[in-house]
């Protein structure tokens, strides 16, 4: 698999998530091996669906004075 942020290859590997409260302890994801990107089906799945971004709408700058 090739990194989405740096297109360096990516190895599986197995995580695992002392803290997590859902009874999951440990998932299977990719990690790069250059920058560290970890890509799992969770965050891939909520990468399809994230929304477009709006083009030629911009964020209001404040002026500070």
């Amino acid at each position: 698999m090739e990194c989405p942020r740096c297109h360096t290859e990516m190895f599986e590997e197995e995580f695992n998530d002392l803290n997590d409260d859902t009874g999951y302890l440990g998932f299977r994801g990719w990690r790069c091996i250059l920058c560290g990107e970890i890509v799992d089906s969770v965050i891939l799945s909520n990468r399809k669906r994230r929304p477009a971004p709006m083009v030629g709408r911009n964020r209001k700058i404040m002026a500070y004075n």
